[in-house]
């Protein structure tokens, strides 16, 4: 496959290109690189950021924020360490989780702010939105419920709680190494099913 090609035609040639070349080629500064890689990817990065977050507004916030990233840090990307589908999965998970924990310290300042407020006036538009956030993580968890427990258990740690792989050990009472082998498993099983369930997601 070759590593450098035309990718403003409109026959599918970007196709061709491999992640790779249009990421070297963004540090050129071709927006047209940024684009395809967009297109390319953020599909699955924009239903990553929606499992974290539960909304789909504040996924595309994310996605966004990702290839700004992206277009002014290509440079710094280290092919050695990681495929570039997998870099920009980290960048993705880490910033929705960022935004997820600023989401929960607004709820605990709005909670303590309300707690010896009447009960009627908790029909505010902010626990409205909370109510609603809630239901929609729940439906977002019930689509994991086809891994295994153990491996569910983890990976909810790890993504709805921002948890580490040593905290979750620590959390769970479980060996690292026991972990990791968890999360590994549980990610490929979600990998391969989400190929074909994104695009119904989106």
């Amino acid at each position: 496959m070759p590593e450098t090609g035309s990718i403003t035609t409109q026959n599918g040639s970007a196709a061709t290109v491999t992640d790779g070349a249009l990421l070297r080629l963004v540090a050129d500064r071709r927006p047209e690189a940024l684009t395809a890689l967009y297109d390319r990817h953020a599909p699955h990065l924009l239903a990553l950021a929606r499992r974290i977050l539960g909304t789909a507004g504040e996924a595309e916030d994310v996605v966004q924020e990702v290839f700004v990233h992206v277009w002014n840090s290509s440079s710094r990307y280290d092919p050695s360490r990681s495929s570039v589908s997998t870099w920009l999965v980290l960048i993705t998970r880490s910033r929705a989780i960022d935004r997820l924990r600023h989401r929960q310290v607004v709820d605990r300042s709005h909670e303590a702010a309300h707690r010896d407020v009447p009960p009627e006036e908790h029909a505010s538009p902010d626990g409205v939105e909370a109510v609603l956030t809630r239901e929609r993580r729940e439906r977002v968890r019930r689509e994991l419920e086809n891994l295994p427990p153990e491996q569910r258990q983890v990976l909810e740690m790890a993504f709805y709680d921002g948890l580490s792989q040593t905290e979750i050990a620590e959390r769970a009472d479980l060996p690292l190494g026991t972990v990791k082998t968890r999360t590994l498993l549980a990610m490929k099983k979600l990998r391969s099913a989400l190929r074909t369930e994104i695009r119904q997601l989106l």
